[in-house]
């Protein structure tokens, strides 16, 4: 059975949890309180030689980093994988999208602004140089969106689970959905794609798919 490693709030551990949930692939997770540093332990060093989450052991007893690679392994021969060479190619273009124009910035911004707030003020500057280049980020993604309903024109995929991660977080990095109408619209259906199960369940008791 595949084992994911992850840590609460984390939209890229979310991301391999989501796609499990929904391929209904069995796997079990375990926490990593990555605020007391239990990330860096000799065990799970062991186990995740980086020391970052998320880590995904695979039933082979494979190791996986990086959560749109894990998205790549879980949905090959699936209907979450995009149907054609090209749909694949434009699949991976968003996915380095998201790794490069958008989580670097959303992510710390959210860090500081929502899970860490008594830093907010010490980071301040910081801040708002992240929510700028999230904003330019945004908005291409916004306008990417405004004629289609998912990230590829053949339907949801791994692309939009890698792209959701973060991106419907983003007014908890200070950011404004409303100024996204395109993207509001589009997270709300991938809200509402078979097997959907929100960030907030990520490592609540019920987390093994079944």
């Amino acid at each position: 059975m595949n084992k994911l490693y992850a840590c609460l709030g984390s939209g890229n551990c979310f991301k391999p949890w989501l796609a499990m949930h929904q391929l209904m692939i069995p796997f079990e997770i375990e926490m990593i309180d990555v605020l007391k540093g239990a990330q860096k332990s000799p065990a799970y060093l062991a186990i995740s030689p980086l020391g970052v989450v998320p880590h995904l052991v695979t039933h082979t007893g494979a190791g996986i980093g990086e959560s749109n690679a894990m998205l790549w392994y879980l949905a090959e021969d699936s209907d979450l994988m995009p149907p054609t060479a090209e749909a694949r190619a434009e699949a991976l273009q968003w996915m380095f999208y998201e790794q490069s124009k958008l989580e670097p910035f959303i992510s710390p911004a959210r860090f500081f602004t929502t899970i860490l707030p008594e830093q907010r003020d010490s980071r301040a500057d910081d801040i708002l140089t992240w929510q700028a280049a999230a904003d330019a980020g945004l908005a291409r993604l916004d306008a990417h969106l405004e004629k289609r309903d998912f990230i590829l024109s053949t339907g949801y995929s791994i692309a939009d689970i890698a792209i959701f991660g973060y991106v419907h977080v983003l007014e908890e990095a200070g950011l404004h959905m409303a100024d996204y109408p395109a993207i509001a619209r589009w997270t709300d259906m991938v809200k509402h794609t078979d097997g959907f199960r929100p960030l907030s369940e990520l490592g609540q008791p019920k987390s093994k798919a079944a």
